[in-house]
């Protein structure tokens, strides 16, 4: 079921004919969430009121999953329902929007690359626009992919689903700022937690389609140096691959943010060739990720 699904995602990725007629899963998910915040985000006991909130949007995301699972027609339901959770075609489509808009000039790679990062793009030149680009495809490839298959190896499509609800919320409501410092806590601690395992496979897997040895070390040294408890693994090993330094000082809502390089003695001078570069090493981590789940496949058709 994992490799189909990995294979319908990267094949069709989210086809618009589709998502213009219905809502995307995810962006149902936001709704839910959105219309939580807006009622229970208020007052005292805010910490407990995100944590209830937490609990319903889980909820809410595992029922549906959990009947899709039932085995109607062969799984078909369950491999549609992970492939449309699989997010490897629409990061690589995305990633390449921002490469065709460098290479068109600074202006069109800067609103390109407004879509997937949340810096101001107004402080980028095409280095800092090219290593944004880099940072997000490594980071969202750890997200989008490799943890949704990961969790679905685990409990199928219902973990695949209230992984995919966490990720989601924590996006929205996770951010430390006044207002979402206590109500969104509970879903930026569960989405570290869940995140934690699938984060350091993603590294491991760039290191075994990217520089190996020497990206291992970078990877050991420098992951800890990013802000986030997991997404300094997967940035790290695809610095070194690169051989360009991310991370460092950037702006995000006019403010500079003054964290450490990450493989800082790698190139800062990145380009829309080397976003290119990203997104063969992510295209060669799937392959390894569809070679894993055709291994699963042979194997319980040998065992059952």
């Amino acid at each position: 079921m994992l490799a189909l699904a990995l294979i319908l995602d990267a094949l069709l990725g989210e086809p618009e004919v589709i998502w213009r007629r219905v809502p995307h899963p995810a962006a149902l998910i936001g709704r839910l969430t959105d219309w939580l915040e807006a009622r229970l985000n208020h007052g005292s006991s805010r910490k407990l009121k995100g944590v209830v909130a937490l609990v319903a949007i889980i909820v809410a995301c595992w029922v549906p999953a959990a009947l899709l699972s039932l085995d109607f027609f062969f799984g078909v339901f369950e491999i549609i329902g992970a492939a449309v959770l699989l997010a490897h075609r629409s990061l690589v489509d995305h990633v390449m929007v921002v490469v065709r808009g460098l290479d068109a000039g600074l202006g069109a790679g800067r609103v390109a690359v407004a879509q997937i990062v949340g810096r101001d793009p107004e402080t980028l030149d095409e280095a800092g626009v090219a290593r944004a680009a880099i940072e997000s495809t490594a980071e969202n490839f750890s997200d989008g992919v490799v943890a949704p298959a990961f969790w679905f190896l685990i409990g199928g499509l219902p973990a695949m689903a209230v992984y995919k609800a966490v990720n989601t919320a924590d996006s929205m409501i996770g951010h430390r700022n006044s207002r979402y410092q206590e109500f969104g806590w509970a879903a930026a601690r569960l989405d570290d937690l869940l995140n934690w395992i699938p984060a350091r496979l993603t590294g491991w897997l760039f290191c075994l389609v990217g520089r190996g040895q020497s990206a291992v070390e970078v990877m050991r040294r420098d992951a800890w140096l990013h802000r986030s408890p997991n997404a300094g693994w997967p940035e790290a090993e695809m610095a070194a691959s690169l051989d360009v330094a991310l991370a460092g000082p950037r702006v995000y809502d006019g403010q500079t943010v003054d964290d450490p390089y990450i493989n800082p003695l790698g190139r800062k001078d990145a380009s829309s060739h080397d976003i290119e570069a990203a997104v063969a090493l992510v295209w060669r981590a799937w392959s390894v990720l569809l070679g894993i789940g055709v291994v699963l496949w042979l194997g319980a058709a040998l065992l059952f």
